[in-house]
């Protein structure tokens, strides 16, 4: 097992459609975990959610998540990201970053079609800023 660089760690967040798997703490203290489609601006993990939804209430609240993303086969990876959360509303900016996922999820032709369909009136960006990155590579040894 080895840490993983910077560039491996960005590497690794961004490639292929890896799924997020977001943690939080409910507001009677229950943990949840949801999958997440998410992509990288700079250091920061964003994505997208409805401002009703439950996620996105527990995230203001608490302010803070951890994102585990990981390779599922040998040698096993996988990075975690701890950090504070903060949004953005902006319905331009909410329609840019849902194409950006769109794209990287369902490929370049469908990322309009998924910019259109998420980039809508209450959907906002998460943006997870890390306060401590894990990240090992070659778990299996």
């Amino acid at each position: 097992m080895r840490e993983m660089t910077t560039e491996e760690t960005r590497a690794f967040l961004s490639e292929g459609t890896r799924t997020g798997k977001l943690a939080w703490v409910s507001q009677n203290g229950a943990p949840h975990v949801a999958p997440i489609w998410f992509v990288l601006d700079g250091d920061d993990v964003i994505f997208n959610t409805h401002s009703d939804s439950g996620k996105a209430k527990a995230l203001a609240r608490e302010g803070r998540a951890s994102l585990v993303v990981d390779m599922e086969a040998p040698p096993y990876a996988f990075v975690k990201v701890d950090g504070m959360i903060s949004f953005d509303d902006d319905p331009d900016a909410v329609r840019a970053v849902a194409t950006r996922i769109g794209g990287r999820y369902m490929g370049a032709d469908r990322a309009e079609e998924f910019g259109e369909r998420n980039g809508v009136s209450g959907e906002r960006i998460v943006r997870l800023t890390p306060t401590k990155i894990t990240a090992l590579d070659d778990v299996s040894g």
